[in-house]
């Protein structure tokens, strides 16, 4: 059995800001984030999907406010929940006053799209007197007009350009409570796009691969864009945004970070299967990753087929089973404890995962 970690990451070094009582950037863990997909008018709904987010992982949550009746349910929701909220703003400058009066932890806003200078610096003086940090997301599919004739499309080199313009109205604002996105559906127009700007300034980087697609292509893509990134250590916090509810971004966002080792969880492997599996393992597999899903600590915990290479792997595990003729063996800290039947191999695996957790 073997637990050694191999760290190849080097972070880069940000600025510190403060989300509510997360902390983004400078030595803080990267946090993962979701957006409510209810509809914010809708306080209880919305309230419900939060609690379910936060005892998945989520660790900051964002809502779309569209309108005054949207923004004045803020007050009700944060005292509802634990997370540090976010409210979405675009246009109306008048939905993050009100955002702001409500105790939200964070804009997210483009401030070159709310008007003139004057409705900026109301934002921005609510804000910074309430220590609120503000998101500038840039967006491909909402990039400036004159950037797109400049350019020719949404490249990286545009999208960069258009984050500085925001980061400079904030900065003639003496505001630097600022984190920066530079969203692309496109992967490598996204990637290039966040080592340009992490290259420029050193404000926290929140990563996202926008309308990345479905649970499935969503998640790989996400998982190819964000994973290049942060094993270049760029990035401080991050939602995987899929067509998909959001329990599946956070789920898929977790495991990204597990996956570089920048979040402890229980590192989950299994038999892709074959024909000399012996057993049902799929269905074993499932709900083993499912109910130890919430675990934290830094156990690996494998689900293995047959016998070669599953006596191997569950033994290098901390704990794991591997499969036979109707049977498996458990194994705990390399040891083997037992033959198990088929159908208590699930049960007596999460038991004992659940046991050296104190779980």
């Amino acid at each position: 059995m073997s637990n050694q970690k191999y760290t190849l990451i080097k972070r880069r070094s940000t600025k510190s800001i403060s989300v509510g009582n997360v902390s983004v950037g400078g030595n803080a863990p990267i946090s993962i984030q979701s957006m409510t997909k209810t509809d914010t008018r809708n306080a209880p709904a919305t309230i419900d999907q939060i609690q379910e987010l936060a005892a998945a992982g989520c660790q900051i949550i964002r809502l779309a406010v569209p309108d005054e009746k949207a923004a004045r349910q803020l007050a009700q929701i944060k005292a509802a929940i634990s997370l540090p909220l976010i409210a979405d703003i675009h246009f109306d400058y008048r939905l993050a006053l009100i955002a702001c009066e409500s105790g939200v932890d964070g804009l997210r806003l483009n401030p070159g799209n709310i008007g003139a200078t004057e409705r900026i610096r109301a934002v921005v003086s609510c804000a910074k007197q309430a220590k609120i940090p503000i998101r500038i997301g840039v967006n491909s599919g909402s990039l400036e007009k004159d950037l797109l004739e400049k350019y020719g499309y949404p490249s990286p080199q545009a999208l960069v350009e258009s984050a500085l313009r925001h980061i400079r109205i904030l900065e003639r604002e003496n505001f630097d409570l600022i984190k920066v996105s530079l969203k692309a559906s496109d992967v490598l127009t996204c990637v290039e796009a966040y080592r340009l700007l992490a290259q420029t300034v050193d404000y926290p980087l929140h990563l996202g691969i926008t309308e990345a697609g479905t649970a499935f292509s969503g998640t790989i893509k996400s998982s190819v864009g964000l994973g290049i990134l942060l094993a270049e250590g760029i990035g401080d916090t991050l939602r995987v945004s899929l067509t998909a509810p959001p329990l599946e971004e956070v789920r898929a966002g977790i495991e990204i970070l597990k996956s570089l080792h920048l979040r402890e969880g229980i590192e989950f492997i299994s038999c892709p299967t074959c024909g000399r599996c012996q057993i049902d393992l799929t269905p074993i597999a499932q709900r083993v990753e499912r109910e130890l899903a919430q675990i934290q600590a830094p156990l690996k915990v494998a689900v293995m087929g047959c016998a070669v290479n599953g006596p191997g792997e569950a033994r290098q595990a901390d704990a794991g089973i591997a499969g036979g003729k109707g049977e498996g063996l458990l194994f705990k800290h390399g040891q083997i404890m037992g033959k198990v039947p088929q159908d208590k191999l699930a049960e007596v695996l999460i038991a004992t995962v659940k046991e050296m957790t104190g779980k």
